[in-house]
Order: structure tokens, then sequence, then C-alpha cells
């Protein structure tokens, strides 16, 4: 690597420099939320699915089975698959996890997560 290929600290941005200690802070509490989940399953699917389609349905009997079977349920805390999910789930009273990020004019958390777990 050449002088000239190495970035010049000047042009860094301070506010580009304190983000780096954000993002730090939200992977700690998300580590230390998810330590004391337990084991889980993680079910993806479209969050578009609605509540009186087939596949929502049998995501929720799922979910209830995978509870049965001693395991938790992981989504990404959204509406459709996820939220069938964490429904099945939380009917059979089992561990409700959902993980969603924050964007802007993005869904937020659905109903079913149970409130200590949503990340």
């Amino acid at each position: 690597m050449h002088r000239k290929d190495l970035k010049n600290w000047n042009e860094i941005k301070t506010n580009d420099s304190w983000s780096v200690f954000k993002i730090m802070g939200e992977f700690v509490d998300g580590y230390e939320k998810m330590s004391k989940i337990g084991p889980c399953v993680s079910i993806f699917g479209s969050a578009r699915t609605n509540s009186d389609d087939n596949y929502y349905n049998l995501t929720v009997e799922i979910a209830k089975k995978i509870v049965k079977l001693g395991f938790g349920v992981i989504t990404g805390g959204g509406p459709g698959v996820m939220e069938a999910a964490n429904k099945g789930a939380k009917e059979a009273l089992g561990s409700s996890v959902g993980l969603n990020i924050e964007l802007p004019f993005e869904q937020n958390d659905n109903s079913y997560i149970d409130e200590d777990k949503s990340i």
C-alpha cells in the first residue's frame, strides 16, 4: 500500500466518528437482551400476508407446535407471517421475540411480541 492510497484523516467528519459509539451501544444492548431469551426458532416470511390467508393461519399453528417442543419463536417483529409466528408463540404461552430495526416510514413491532423481548 502506498502513502497516497491511505485515507486523509482530515477528511473524516467528527459526527461520523461518534456514530461508532452509538452502534456499539446498540450492539451491547441487543446482546444483553438476547442472552436471556433461551433457545428459539426463527420464522421468516412476508410482511404482506393478511390474517385471513391460509399461510398466516398455518404459521400460527407451526409456532404453537414449536413452543410445545420447548422453543421460543423469533421473528423480524413486523406484520404478516412474522406477526402470525409471534401470535402462535404467545397463544401457546411461549417466548415471543421480535427483532425489528428502526427505519423512517416503516412498520412498528406487532402486538404479539413479549414486552421485554422487542429488540
